[in-house]
């Protein structure tokens, strides 16, 4: 359910730091207090201990909310990214941050309108309704009618969430590093770089509509998806205006019979491939928001693509060498694979690199279940996500690879999640013919 109470977003860099400095202050105190209260009653906690009262993890979340943005963003970055490599309170905490932000208040919201439309926003549309129907951490979302009578969906983005992406990790990080829950093997810095330059990219509202027409016009054909036309005459480089397209939420799906499920969760992957192989660029952000079901058309509604990254021809065909390799448990060949995509280091130990290998090896195997493969009975993430935690233990044997093959992981990985989610069981051997030459 979404948080109806409005909290004005901090627009400037020194309002939005000087919140950052009042939470810092804050959780030292509770930390002082505590600990004298603890220390009054004969009993001794550690640092961590402290820091982790629930007042404290309260206290951050609530304050990365209000300020949305790249506070928001990293928070839910790291969450999918690190997953079980984080602490239960990290996790806890960071949860929190991929729930729905508070909307801007109303007079924040028609400044907005009226500073990226104009004065005369309101006679562009029929109607506008000014309670946000969906919200993230970027921006917000509202339904419309165009003077044609068009049904609208207009993404506003939240003020000085672009100026302030810098200033906000690098604050956000310096929380994080300050409670002492990262594990001193994670090494979260090349993240953080990449976080930045993610959130550049999607704050620029232009270059969305951009990869939202490149998807609409290479999906044009295929009766499976639904790609929202945009309206680029009301569109700028901070407000998105586009189609409004029923749907319901992908979560809401569970219910439906096992095969519309199972023929849900692979038409999804069957895009992860389609967009590897064929269309050259991918939507990086597996969320399950960014997917709705119009059961009266029967086609999945991609919703977001500001995380859309362009795949080079060279690394679109170092990942169907490895899949293929996978497929076929050719694991020289996988080894060939992962060195020409730049997993591996001249001097990486072989231990080490047989240990990504394995990884790699079972990420593959629902390509070559010779039966439906059981998301969720399998534990397939589980294993995975334990696996990877293995691997960070060995700090000083990590390569980091390519970051595009970061978000290519990440997108594969999500979809497992989701394919889990809905409980599906799916021959997936069927998309090997996209990687077959």
């Amino acid at each position: 359910m979404l948080n109806n109470k409005s909290r004005r977003v901090p627009a400037s860099r020194l309002s939005r730091l000087a919140h950052f400095g009042g939470l810092a202050g804050k959780v030292a105190s509770n930390v002082m207090i505590a600990g004298a209260k603890q220390a009054l009653s004969g009993q001794k906690s550690s640092r961590t201990e402290l820091l982790l009262q629930p007042g404290n993890i309260n206290a951050v979340a609530e304050k990365l909310s209000h300020l949305r943005g790249a506070a928001m963003k990293l928070g839910q970055l790291l969450s999918m990214d690190a997953g079980e490599l984080l602490p239960p309170e990290l996790s806890a905490l960071l949860a929190r941050l991929r729930a729905d932000a508070a909307p801007m208040p109303h007079k924040q919201l028609v400044a907005t309108f009226a500073k990226e439309l104009g004065p005369d926003w309101l006679d562009k549309f029929s109607h506008i309704e000014l309670n946000s129907f969906a919200r993230a951490s970027i921006g917000q979302v509202h339904k419309a009618t165009s003077e044609q009578g068009q049904n609208l969906a207009i993404k506003v983005q939240y003020p000085g969430v672009a100026d302030s992406i810098h200033s906000d990790v690098d604050n956000v990080v310096s929380l994080i590093k300050l409670s002492g829950l990262l594990p001193k093997t994670l090494n979260i810095q090349p993240l953080v770089e990449e976080a930045k330059l993610q959130l550049l990219a999607e704050t620029d509202y232009l270059l969305e509509a951009s990869a939202l027409n490149g998807f609409a016009q290479a999906l044009a054909d295929n009766p499976h998806f639904k790609v929202p036309g945009s309206y680029p005459s009301l569109s700028t480089r901070h407000l998105l205006t586009m189609e409004f397209v029923e749907g319901e939420p992908m979560e809401n799906m569970v219910t439906l019979p096992q095969q519309t499920r199972d023929e849900l969760a692979f038409r999804l992957i069957e895009l992860f491939f389609i967009e590897m192989f064929e269309l050259g660029m991918i939507q990086t952000d597996p969320n399950l928001a960014n997917y709705q079901y119009n059961r009266a058309s029967g086609q999945i509604v991609l919703l977001d693509f500001g995380a859309t990254r362009t795949i080079s021809p060279e690394l679109r065909q170092g990942y169907k060498k490895l899949l293929r390799a996978g497929a076929e448990q050719n694991r020289e060949a996988l080894k060939q694979a992962a060195c020409e995509i730049g997993y591996f280091a001249d001097d990486i130990d072989a231990h080490y690199q047989q240990a990504v290998l394995s990884l790699f090896d079972l990420a593959i195997s629902p390509l070559r279940a010779s039966t439906a493969f059981d998301f969720a009975a399998s534990g397939l993430a589980k294993q995975i996500s334990e696996q990877g935690r293995q691997l960070s233990m060995q700090s000083r044997q990590w390569h980091t690879p390519p970051v595009d093959a970061l978000f290519i992981h990440r997108k594969l990985a999500g979809l497992y999640l989701i394919a889990a989610r809905l409980k599906a069981r799916i021959d997936l051997r069927p998309l090997l013919r996209l990687i077959s030459d």
